[in-house]
């Protein structure tokens, strides 16, 4: 079966005002592995060079590595490359999933294998609140008896028109009431909120943590460097899985979705989190690059 081959390079560089003696730092930057997309390769470079590094899957089957730096440095670079093949995902006929209602109760009820596994993402967790708020604005495109992908298909583009993305808005740490406030923000933003509409109806979701390939402006040439991590929204429907939808970009994800990871909101897959002794003030710069090589014959190279 033919996939579609990606190239990815993630660079984290800090720079620190002072000497850091020592630090420590969770990276969760491998590309995950899923029915529709394989990690050929992962790599990271990193400088100075840990003097331990080690990796595991976290509670949600996330890659994640653990790294101590025991060289005094006045910056480190974290560079990951990773190639990955994506395939399209089954998407069934939006009138042809099971009421919303439904869904919810089945979830409720069943107590077995992956439903339990989905009726973990039917609570507020630590930057996803969920309230009376959130369910009013969801029952506008929840009507009683509404197919459940209709019905989130809805409130993604109501998402996508009435919210502005706006970078300056926001930063990491801004509350999911205060973005539902003011109705700007970032793809993390209209995630998180999307997710707290969704939990607040009683119906599970979770926080999907990747990368968006992008095309150029209309008669230039793509520059390195200027992709940037994605975030989007994965929903569960009892007998058809995780079903994933960009309210970002007002869409289902496509074959330029690419997934990192996923768990209850951003805390839980952030791509790099640290611990440092010194240091002080510091200066973060960060590029992505998302390359497409071409479809490649993945069954023939296994």
């Amino acid at each position: 079966m033919k996939h579609l081959l990606y190239e990815i390079t993630h660079s984290t560089e800090y720079q620190y005002l002072g000497t850091v003696s020592v630090s420590h730092h969770l990276l969760r930057l491998a590309p995950r592995q899923s029915s529709r997309q394989r990690c050929l390769s992962h790599e990271l470079v990193i400088d100075p060079l840990p003097a331990v590094i080690s990796s595991h899957s976290d509670y949600f089957g996330n890659e994640s590595h653990f790294i101590t730096v025991e060289t005094p440095h006045h910056e480190l670079i974290i560079t990951s490359r990773s190639e990955v093949a994506v395939q399209p995902s089954f998407v069934p006929d939006a009138s042809e999933t099971p009421s919303w209602e439904s869904v919810r109760a089945w979830c409720r009820s069943d107590r077995s294998g992956h439903v339990l596994e989905a009726h973990e993402f039917t609570y507020a967790s630590p930057l996803v609140p969920t309230g009376a708020e959130f369910g009013r604005y969801a029952f506008e495109s929840f009507i009683a008896g509404r197919p459940i992908l209709e019905a989130v298909l809805d409130l993604t583009r109501r998402i996508h028109t009435d919210f502005k993305f706006d970078p300056t808005a926001t930063t990491v740490t801004t509350p999911v009431a205060e973005v539902f406030r003011q109705r700007r923000g970032v793809c993390q933003d209209f995630a998180q909120f999307q997710l707290a509409c969704l939990r607040s109806l009683g119906l599970p979701a979770r926080y999907v943590s990747g990368y968006l390939e992008t095309d150029p402006p209309p008669g230039q040439t793509k520059l390195r460097g200027v992709d940037a991590s994605h975030a989007w929204v994965s929903f569960f429907c009892p007998g058809m899985g995780w079903i994933d939808v960009d309210p970002t970009n007002n869409c289902i994800t496509s074959l330029r979705h690419l997934t990192i990871g996923w768990g209850r909101d951003y805390a839980d897959v952030c791509p790099v989190r640290g611990v440092l002794m010194g240091g002080q003030n510091q200066l973060l710069k960060v590029s992505v690059d998302v390359v497409a090589q071409g479809p490649v014959p993945l069954d023939a190279e296994e």
